[in-house]
This record gives structure tokens, C-alpha cells and sequence, in this order.
């Protein structure tokens, strides 16, 4: 008999595979893929067994085998499966979008954990930022743009995706740089998520860097370049009343001069021609490279 801990309840199960729980309701009355222990007025809770056999299910669905067939041979199927294997299915990058979505909304931390663990290490830190994270931030914030809700969903996706991409950020034994590169928020600006995925992606290519963090004022960032000589310095700005050209137009004159690149939609390209503006995390890395000798 499965634990308490490894049961899982009926909205539960349907975010791990992708489906509503009004699926998993049919499937059970329709063709008894329900939870094994289920007794007359007590909640649905599913074993890992359970799990295993609607995993295969929905699987075969995809496949194109007709719901009865499907059911047929997942009925019939005995093994386990654990929650990194639900992970496994997210072929299509907008369903993993979408599962992390329904499952930020009901603030499934051990899912959005395993889920983001398992594409950063499949498929690298650009990709998923890129593919995955970056589309998720836009429907949570659209969301709560739009309805005015769901500030406690934002928070948590954030946390959740801080604490992740600083795993990343190993000591880096032979760095390819000889002093790091400084990655800032300026001005005001609370926004620093992507500074954390740089900073990730950039380790991954054994740069290292030095993360001055959120509302780094001009004087901060003098000291910094001065004392550090930096080979580049990336400025974040989300926000337009963030993004003042000071903050690299009024650094400390060094030589060599680090070379700058600003990062963000808070930059206006036409003010800042005398520097590098990227719009995505690839080509901030590439500048970045550039800047090491890489």
C-alpha cells in the first residue's frame, strides 16, 4: 500500500499530465483507470501505480490510439512512475508552458521545481529561458495585468526561478576571464530575473561574473569598475524611467574601458547607439564573449 505523502489528489495528477480533472473523472467512470484505493464518499487519491497507468494513458492518446484502446492497455500496465518521469513527456515546449502555468496557479512549488530542474538540464539555460521561462512570465503577467489578481503566483514563480538558475551558478575553477564581468539593475529597477539566467548561462561558458543585484546606484557601479576592471559590464532596465544613459555614459575611465552592453525594454536603441543593446539572452552572452575574447 502506497504512503499518505506519495498520494496525490485528483488536481494534482491532472497538472502532471497536462489534462483537466474532469478528464480524469471520465477516464475513471468510463473505463476504471480511477485511483485503486478510492472508497464511496471519501476524496480521489491517486498512487504512483495509479500515476503510472494515466501517464501511459494520455501517452497513447498522443500517440493516436482511440481512448478505449488506450485504456485497455493502460489497465494492464504494472510498473511505477515518478514525478521526474511525468516531466519526461513535455515533448512540445508550449505544453511544459502551459503545466508550469496551471501549476504556478495553484502554487505547486515541487512541481514547478522538478519541471524547470529537468528542462534546464535537458536543454540548457538559453533554451529554456528562451522557450519556456520567458513565455510562462508573459501569461502570468498578462494575467495579472489584465484581472489585477495573482500578484502571490508571480512571487512564487519568481522565488521559485531565482533559487534555480542560482544553482547554476557553480565557482567556476579555470574562469576564462580574468576579472568577472558585472551584471546590474539600475536605477530603481527591482527586476533582476534575467540577470540571474545571464549570470547562469554565462557560467556555463566558464565566464565568470559579479552580481551587483537590484537598484544599483551609479556610485555602486564606479567603484565596482574601478576597483574590479571588468572586461564588460551588463545593465538591466525593465522600466524606461530605470534606463539613464549615466549609468554608462558616467562611469570611472579605465583602461582597458570595459565594453557595455544594456539589456531590457526600459532602453531606448536610438539613445544608446554608442553601445551594445541586445534584446534576447543569446546575444547578450555573445556580446559578453566578445568582450572576454572568446
Amino acid at each position: 500500500m502506497a504512503k499518505s505523502d506519495d498520494l496525490l489528489t485528483v488536481a494534482a495528477v491532472a497538472r502532471r499530465l497536462g489534462v483537466a480533472p474532469s478528464t480524469l473523472r471520465t477516464w475513471d467512470r468510463r473505463y476504471g483507470l480511477g485511483p485503486t484505493s478510492h472508497e464511496v464518499g471519501e476524496h480521489r487519491r491517486y498512487c504512483p501505480a495509479d500515476l503510472a497507468r494515466l501517464t501511459l494513458m494520455r501517452r497513447l492518446i498522443s500517440s493516436g490510439l482511440s481512448a478505449a484502446d488506450a485504456a485497455e492497455q493502460a489497465k494492464n500496465y504494472k510498473g511505477t512512475i515518478k514525478l521526474e518521469k511525468i516531466v519526461d513527456e513535455y515533448v512540445v515546449r508550449e505544453d511544459l508552458v502551459s503545466a508550469l502555468h496551471k501549476g504556478a496557479k495553484t502554487l505547486d512549488k515541487n512541481f514547478l521545481e522538478t519541471a524547470l530542474r529537468k528542462d534546464l538540464a535537458d536543454h540548457g539555460i538559453e533554451a529554456s529561458w528562451s522557450e519556456v521561462i520567458v513565455p510562462l512570465l508573459i501569461i502570468v503577467g498578462n494575467e495579472w495585468e489584465i484581472t489585477g489578481e495573482g500578484i502571490e503566483i508571480e512571487h512564487l514563480l519568481t522565488e521559485v526561478l531565482m533559487r534555480i538558475l542560482r544553482e547554476n551558478v557553480v565557482d567556476i575553477k579555470k574562469p576564462v576571464n580574468a576579472h568577472p564581468v558585472l551584471l546590474a539593475s539600475v536605477g530603481e529597477e527591482l527586476h533582476s530575473l534575467a540577470i540571474h539566467a545571464l549570470a547562469a548561462a554565462l557560467a556555463a561558458r566558464k565566464i565568470e561574473s559579479f552580481f551587483l543585484g537590484q537598484r544599483t546606484p551609479l556610485s555602486a557601479l564606479s567603484t565596482m569598475i574601478s576597483r574590479s576592471a571588468p572586461p564588460a559590464v551588463f545593465l538591466w532596465a525593465q522600466l524606461p524611467q530605470n534606463a539613464d544613459p549615466k549609468f554608462y555614459k558616467e562611469i570611472p575611465v579605465i583602461r582597458p574601458m570595459p565594453r557595455v552592453v544594456l539589456g531590457g525594454p526600459g532602453w531606448d536603441v536610438e539613445k544608446c547607439k554608442d553601445v551594445a543593446v541586445v534584446r534576447d539572452l543569446s546575444q547578450a552572452c555573445a556580446e559578453i564573449e566578445r568582450a572576454v575574447g572568446l
